[in-house]
């Protein structure tokens, strides 16, 4: 971008070459997002689809296209602000009128990592004509229009609403409940001082307060305000219950070694974690009710024959859920570039909002922290969640002697109105199973 002098106040435009951009759809029916951060200054010259600013929301920073070129005369929001769809965010001077007001664009000019491709292919694979004939849409609403209608009425915060409608959708009884427990308010911008008790905090001379070093408080935005609504539709609107199984995963370590130094998986990092996604997937093609959704509104059980494998990742940012699509399709060798693809891309903040949303089935590894087991919460539109603890050597009675062998704790919860306690422990039994011996793996490896 090219630094420009100062410019005129947009009233004083009379020709209507001062263009104002506001917040377009982010997909998903979501209503708002937070901006992140502005690549642009008042003043600046901007060019046809030059990112101007990044905003946040489901989970990814999604970078805005300026949808015309010209002199930024105004930032009409400032970073940490939740914006809503259709919000001003920023006036443009065009005075040659080379381009169009974003009501002009045509639909299919959309924001990096939306489209109509986007809805059923990822970024990196591109679904076969078999595919996608056989894979149902899965975009995602925020809020059916009644309940958004009743929360503008009402002056509710749809993020501050867990949703208990199909795939996690806010629903009029959802936003009826919120009312006593929300209230009307405003979201925290980021960098806000928020008003608590006087204990622990300090007043200026201007009547401000001010956190000491004894107390930080942080905004609840982002990342974090997306999990917690998750969290809190999980908890409260799906029935989990649990199971544990203990494996003797040693023979899969000992083909992992052997794998390493073969010239297929040269370059690859190969984990535990790809072969025990390889086991999930072939048991979820043994057990299909393992991989389904609960339509509220229609009252149905959606049976889905291809696996979107959502990997839990730990990044600075908070929990990130990527999935790989179409992930029963993949090779054992495809698995792990794909899952360590996934995990770089989350950590860096690159997922896109393609690459979180749409997950079927999700695998989390609490092992890598040096734990032995976990109880996950379901991700809302999905019916069960696999655990992978720590890989240790311990006792073990193995052919009828005490030995020291590789082992480990897989744990799965599941929502049990679609998954009942023995559709799970068969589940769960058959990875183990897999694991156990890793050659009943070979033919789909």
């Amino acid at each position: 971008m090219t630094k420009g002098a100062p410019v005129p106040e947009p009233a004083a435009d009379d020709d209507g070459h001062v263009l104002e951009f506001r917040l377009p759809d982010l997909g998903e029916g979501l209503a708002d997002g937070d901006l992140v951060s502005w690549a642009v200054a008042v003043g600046d010259t901007v060019e046809l689809n030059q990112t101007i600013a990044e905003v946040e929301t489901a989970k990814a920073v999604v970078a805005l296209p300026s949808p015309f070129s010209g002199v930024v005369v105004e930032l009409l929001a400032q970073p940490g602000d939740t914006v809503l769809v259709g919000a001003p965010l920023i006036q443009v001077r065009n005075d040659l009128e080379v381009s169009a007001p974003p009501a002009a664009q045509p639909r299919t000019n959309v924001l990096v990592g939306y489209g109509p491709e986007a809805e059923s292919t990822s970024r990196r694979r591109k679904a076969t004509p078999s595919m996608a004939a056989s894979t149902p849409s899965t975009h995602r609403a925020a809020a059916t229009p009644a309940a958004r209608k009743l929360a503008k009425e009402l002056g509710i915060d749809l993020w501050f609403v867990a949703g208990s409608g199909p795939e996690g959708a806010v629903t009029v009884d959802d936003v009826r409940a919120a009312v006593p427990v929300t209230g009307p308010r405003t979201p925290a911008r980021l960098g806000d001082v928020v008003p608590a008790p006087s204990n622990g905090h300090v007043t200026d001379g201007d009547g401000l307060i001010e956190p000491t070093a004894r107390e930080e408080r942080t905004p609840i935005a982002g990342i974090r305000k997306r999990t917690a609504a998750a969290m809190q539709a999980s908890s409260r609107t799906i029935p989990q219950a649990s199971t544990f199984v203990t494996v003797d995963c040693t023979a899969s370590m000992e083909l992992l070694d052997h794998l390493r130094t073969t010239s297929t998986f040269e370059g690859l990092t190969l984990t535990p974690l790809a072969l025990v996604a390889k086991a999930a997937l072939a048991a979820i093609a043994q057990y299909p009710g393992i991989n389904t959704a609960w339509d509220e509104q229609n009252q149905e059980i959606v049976t889905k024959h291809y696996v979107n494998l959502g990997i839990a990742v730990a990044s600075d940012r908070g929990l990130m859920v990527p999935n790989l699509k179409e992930a029963q399709s993949l090779s054992l060798r495809e698995l792990c570039r794909e899952i360590n693809w996934a995990a770089d891309t989350a950590r860096s903040g690159n997922a896109t909002p393609t690459d979180l949303r749409g997950g079927t089935f999700t695998l989390t590894n609490v092992g890598v922290f040096g734990v032995d087991s976990g109880v996950p919460l379901v991700n809302p539109g999905e019916a069960a969640i696999l655990c992978l603890g720590s890989i240790r050597k311990r006792p073990w009675v193995f052919r009828d002697e005490l030995a020291v062998r590789w082992v480990t704790t897989l744990g799965l919860s599941f929502d049990h109105r679609m998954v009942d306690g023995e559709l799970g422990a068969r589940f769960l039994a058959t990875t183990a199973g897999f694991l156990e011996d890793p050659l009943t793996l070979l033919s789909r490896i």
